[in-house]
């Protein structure tokens, strides 16, 4: 007769538990602190850099700029493109102030005059620009709406402002969505985008159309949000408190504001 064994087969072992876990992600230092915190940094190091007025000043806020950006995490890449594509816009507007500002001459081309003095500015303006663009990505850019939102509330700014800037921010993307949903549309229907008076007319209809659904869908949205109870203002469950890593940021950042304007005087 034969016998039925219990014994666990060794096809059937469990995995370690190791192989189960997944690797913990370590949260960027920025990412630690208060909301509020990050924002007024932000404020107070984009009005420090704008009121320097030497170059070697400006090109000594890029460093702390990039290190917020590092400690902050961001990818190389994306804010590389994001920075290439300000500084692109930004030398196509500054490009006339080395022919307007007099000052020593560089060169001459054309019958124009290549100017020493509006070279350094637009040198200046431009190493401004970075800094502080670098610092927004770093110090806002990481930061979700939400909480963007509650920390501009817990900043007492007004209840009607925040509320304006959490919904726009969030409806943005619906507003693209649907942009893109009619541009298909009308491709699909064969338009091609030409100079012609026939073109003009069928983008006016566009706008139109995406004007006249934004509204639709707003008045939606007001409706539904009144039946939820909102009254105008934004309710915050969340209470966030700075604590020591806040005030070392705080410190951190009052000696650099320092160390930049000794050097600006200087």
């Amino acid at each position: 007769m034969s016998t039925i064994s219990l014994a666990p087969r060794a096809a059937l072992k469990t995995p370690p538990r190791a192989a189960l876990e997944m690797p913990l992600r370590v949260k960027p230092i920025l990412s630690r602190l208060d909301p509020r915190s990050r924002v007024v940094a932000c404020l107070a190091f984009a009005a420090v850099v704008v009121v320097c007025h030497s170059l070697p000043a400006a090109a000594a806020a890029l460093l702390p700029a990039a290190v917020l950006a590092l400690l902050a995490g961001l990818q190389a890449g994306p804010t590389l493109r994001r920075l290439l594509a300000l500084e692109g816009f930004m030398i196509l507007t500054l490009f006339t102030l080395p022919f307007t500002m007099g000052g020593p001459v560089l060169f001459s081309a054309g019958g124009l005059d290549w100017g020493l003095e509006g070279t350094l500015r637009a040198a200046l303006i431009l190493t401004k620009g970075t800094a502080i663009a670098l610092s927004v990505m770093a110090l806002l850019g990481t930061l979700e709406l939400a909480e963007l939102g509650h920390a501009l509330a817990r900043l007492r700014l007004p209840a009607r402002f925040v509320a304006l800037f959490v919904l726009a921010a969030r409806y943005v993307d619906v507003l693209h969505t649907e942009y893109g949903r009619l541009r298909l549309a009308m491709r699909a229907r064969g338009f091609r985008p030409r100079a012609s008076l026939h073109c003009w007319c069928a983008l006016g209809h566009l706008v139109g159309m995406l004007v006249v659904g934004s509204l639709e869908r707003a008045e939606r949205v007001h409706a539904a949000m009144r039946l939820r109870g909102f009254d105008g203002r934004l309710h915050l469950l969340d209470e966030h408190r700075p604590g020591r890593l806040d005030w070392g940021f705080a410190a951190v950042l009052t000696v650099t504001f320092v160390l930049l304007a000794v050097l600006d005087f200087a």
